[in-house]
């Protein structure tokens, strides 16, 4: 099969195109900057904000991957919005046959974040054309280099003591990024797949401060956790910022999503893609390996 996977050099889709090389498909690599390109795959220049450039990357493609998120921009709504606009229809324009698109879990029936409300806006858009959708919806996503898990690992490394807001007792069901792709790459083909949504998370539902004592207790350290339900979600980002390498806008998009619970309610991709996701311990020590593992090759 031909596929396009946007956002292939990402934290997702670096790791979704060798998976999809693989097994057998032609995966092209769609980057706004081919020729820098050093991953697996056919590198194709496309940008979402150009969306000229779009319909030659999707050309002759019979799947796509959406694996794009404007979260360091303060207007990210909008940008997510157009983008997924252009998409959608260069992807009709092409004759895609499907267009698969990873976005985020939450219960539609709560007061969702700004964050959610454009992922799940994302997804009517990139179906707005015609071209059949199949949306997988993760929470927290653990591996090395994901934003969420590099927050929870750098506060975990940086801080002997932390105070935790309220959002800290929400309840998520991480995910290893290992087990992610698995889900990625499984719905390509299956018939049954096209057009639905599919809720996918690890085998643990957890609170974000269980998150971060079951890290510190996996690298043997002990930090001080005090609670403080009166800190502010924008103080919240001053504070990431400070004490971890994530900007104020990006910390601010992230946190206010955390007030969200985020857990799986429909298993029901565990029929069509049949495999034991790993559970939160064995998801932390795969992504610290990898980190480890990045070090001593720099």
């Amino acid at each position: 099969m031909k596929v396009l996977v946007t956002g292939a050099s990402g934290f997702v889709g670096s790791r979704l195109v060798p998976a999809l090389a693989e097994a057998g498909h032609e995966v092209r690599a769609m980057t706004r900057r081919p020729t820098e390109y050093t991953g697996a795959g056919t590198a194709v220049r496309g940008d979402v904000a150009e969306p000229r450039s779009l319909r030659a990357a999707l050309e002759g493609a019979d799947a796509a991957y959406y694996l794009i998120h404007s979260l360091d921009a303060a207007d990210f709504e909008r940008r997510d919005a157009a983008h997924a606009r252009a998409f959608a229809q260069a992807a009709k324009e092409a004759e895609v046959g499907r267009i698969v698109y990873l976005g985020g879990l939450g219960d539609d029936t709560d007061d969702l974040s700004a964050h959610l409300r454009s992922r799940r806006l994302v997804e009517h858009l990139l179906g707005s054309a015609g071209v059949p959708v199949t949306v997988l919806r993760a929470g927290i996503v653990v591996g090395h280099g994901g934003i969420s898990w590099e927050i929870t690992r750098q506060l975990v490394e940086h801080l002997p003591a932390m105070v935790t807001p309220r959002w800290a007792a929400t309840r998520t069901q991480p995910i290893a990024i290992a087990d992610v792709i698995r889900y990625l790459a499984g719905v390509l083909e299956p018939a049954d797949a096209e057009g639905r949504t599919f809720d996918i998370g690890g085998t643990e539902q957890l609170a974000y401060v269980d998150m971060l004592r079951r890290l510190a207790e996996l690298e043997g350290r002990r930090p001080l956790i005090v609670p403080v339900p009166l800190l502010t979600p924008r103080l919240s980002s001053y504070w990431l910022a400070l004490v971890t390498d994530v900007d104020v806008t990006t910390g601010r998009t992230l946190i206010d999503s955390m007030a969200n619970e985020v857990v799986v309610r429909d298993d029901g991709i565990r029929k069509l893609v049949p495999f034991e996701p790993m559970d939160y311990d064995a998801a932390a020590l795969s992504a610290l390996g990898e980190r480890a593992r990045e070090r001593r090759t720099a």
